[in-house]
């Protein structure tokens, strides 16, 4: 007997816009602490201290009751007067219409819109704003009158689309061999077969929303013998999960609406017209007299939600892994053997890859040992290929890892990662001085020294140093403004990069530290001056030149830990010509900027 699930997904929009956004607003941040003054009192400096508490401002309040977003350090200086923020996620959030509230505070109504002609609707709302009286279809004009406030964002139909059709395809290789989609807000799951790998139907509903649930998806789901029985209890029954039993999908459809039916709007008038509101009251009607009146489709939907026609399902397909395998006669133990048949896959591969319009991006070979112990070789490639002959390549480089044991009797080649890769052109570049293309140098390294060990730096737009700069995959071009010009050009820019816009102008060191280093016995002449002698790591150095101060202020409209954070920097020169960077936490003058402890952040030379 055919059992049908019905998955019901009513914010499927909404649902997807907090989960974005929640991945945005959790993405770390990585920086060195910048040093805040906290007010000295005797008796020590404790972190959950209510006059701490009450002393701090408002930003510093909230990392200190905050573990998960900061955690406070006293400095060992002695004077328990000075902490350092030491953060390992970024601030919270500030309120604006495009980004969550803080924690503690309510969202506002949030609504999807689209354009329908010359009007713009309601796409979706969220349950707040359905409780105020909005609805898909109205429109935006009306419910920004009806409901100030309003928190509006434009509708991504495509996007939820492609969304759902990847939820599909997980459904298909986790729950059910067959999946369809029901528009845009739902699935088909035939669990016929399948439901006692779960525990039965009903444990099988419950985990499934659970797992949504957990996932930040709103989802209802129906299990009956007809999927126009499952459509409509879960639209249309109220509950999270319903089970129909076997054949009394008669029974449980009666006191439901016309419209679970999936019938037509016009259809769905005219019945409430004649008093006709249930489905209960339809099904008895005789079958000529509604075909005459209504057409033959109602009548369609009535027998196959009560199981008299079959409703076939357009399942979704999941896309197959792309493998070549090669069975051998004899084992083989010997490189030259293994060589030899990879150059037989190899070819047998990118000819699979060309035919789905797919490059290869992370590549697995598995020798299949005699005693059962397969051996694996992973390439990693650093944007997508299916050339033959840099793929045979890389993996030549790598058969010394491979150990044959008494042997091997079986070799695949198994693509785990792809992208989309249309046909390249053919270009023969006549000018000699052009850039060459590294990505074959970047894959040949990949595969010695793996791929987290090589990136690019790329400039950022922040004033602080240790935030200036961060790390970019290799194969991103240099930004390079809006140079497009001759060659003469691009060479001089390569010898004398610009600064970016918002870079100050002075020197910087060629090794900047991970996090500043505190330095101790630092002799200086307040507010202005450079030291005259500093120990680093246990090393005295007596200054001999100086240059300074460069001032750099916190980012304030970032962090109010930062509000009142200032750095003076120095560029120094020890008595055996080393030269350093160091800055002095404060101005010098204000207690409120700093506590005058002093860093090196980076070396010259």
């Amino acid at each position: 007997m055919q059992r049908v699930a019905a998955l019901f997904l009513p914010q499927w929009p909404i649902d997807r816009l907090r989960r974005v956004e929640r991945r945005a607003h959790a993405q770390p941040e990585s920086f060195a602490p910048l040093p805040v003054q906290l007010p000295a009192r005797s008796g020590g400096w404790r972190p959950g201290a209510r006059w701490a508490q009450e002393d701090l401002t408002a930003g510093q309040a909230s990392l200190l009751s905050s573990p998960a977003r900061g955690r406070w350090q006293p400095q060992a200086d002695g004077g328990g007067g000075s902490a350092t923020i030491a953060r390992r996620h970024p601030p919270p959030p500030t309120r604006s219409a495009r980004h969550l509230p803080l924690a503690g505070e309510d969202r506002p109504p949030l609504i999807t819109t689209i354009r329908n002609g010359n009007r713009i609707e309601i796409a979706a709302a969220c349950p707040v704003a359905q409780a105020l009286g909005l609805r898909p279809g109205m429109a935006v004009t009306q419910a920004r009158a009806q409901v100030p406030g309003l928190d509006i964002r434009p509708a991504d139909p495509e996007g939820d689309l492609a969304a759902l059709h990847r939820l599909a395809i997980l459904a298909a290789r986790r729950w059910s061999p067959i999946v369809a989609l029901t528009g845009s807000d739902g699935l088909f799951l035939d669990l016929t077969g399948t439901a006692h790998l779960f525990g039965g139907e009903e444990a099988m509903a419950r985990r499934i929303v659970r797992l949504l649930a957990r996932a930040g998806f709103t989802a209802r789901i129906a299990i009956a013998d007809t999927p126009g029985a499952a459509w409509a209890l879960a639209r249309h029954a109220g509950r999270r999960t319903m089970l129909c039993p076997p054949r009394e999908q008669a029974r449980a459809l009666a006191d439901l609406p016309t419209p679970a039916l999936r019938i037509e709007e016009s259809a769905v008038e005219l019945l409430r017209r004649l008093g006709i509101e249930r489905i209960g009251q339809l099904a008895a009607m005789p079958r000529a007299p509604l075909v005459r009146r209504f057409g033959a489709e109602t009548v369609l939907r009535i027998d196959q939600a009560l199981g008299r026609m079959p409703e076939p399902l357009d399942p979704v397909i999941p896309p197959e892994a792309i493998a070549t395998h090669q069975r051998f006669a004899e084992p083989i133990a010997t490189a030259e053997a293994i060589a030899h048949w990879l150059g037989v896959l190899v070819p047998r591969l990118a000819a699979a890859l060309e035919a789905q319009g797919l490059g290869v991006q992370a590549l697995e070979c598995i020798a299949e040992r005699i005693d059962g112990l397969p051996q694996r070789i992973r390439i990693g490639l650093a944007r997508p290929n299916r050339d033959p002959t840099h793929l045979l390549r890389l993996l030549k480089r790598r058969i010394e890892d491979v150990e044959p044991g008494y042997g091997i009797d079986a070799i695949a080649l198994h693509v785990r990662r792809a992208a989309p890769l249309g046909p390249q052109p053919v270009l023969e570049r006549l000018d000699e001085e052009a850039a060459p293309d590294i990505a074959t140098l970047v894959d040949t390294l990949a595969t010695r020294i793996g791929q987290a060990a090589m990136w690019r730096m790329r400039p950022v737009e922040s004033d602080v140093p240790e935030r200036s700069s961060a790390r970019a995959p290799v194969l991103d071009p240099p930004e390079r403004g809006a140079l497009r010009g001759r060659r003469d050009d691009v060479r001089q820019l390569d010898r004398n990069p610009p600064l970016p816009p918002w870079h100050p102008g002075w020197p910087r060191p060629a090794r900047l530290l991970a996090r500043p280093e505190r330095l101790d016995h630092v002799m200086a002449e307040l507010p202005d001056h450079a030291p005259r002698r500093f120990t680093w790591r246990g090393r005295p150095h007596r200054v001999v030149r100086a240059d300074g101060p460069e001032r750099i202020h916190g980012e304030w409209w970032k962090r109010d830990a930062e509000r009142a954070s200032v750095r003076d920097y120095f560029r120094v020169e020890d008595e055996d010509g080393r030269r350093y960077w160091l800055f002095r936490s404060g101005d010098g003058e204000r207690p409120v900027t700093g506590d005058l402890s002093w860093y090196l952040h980076g070396v010259f030379g």
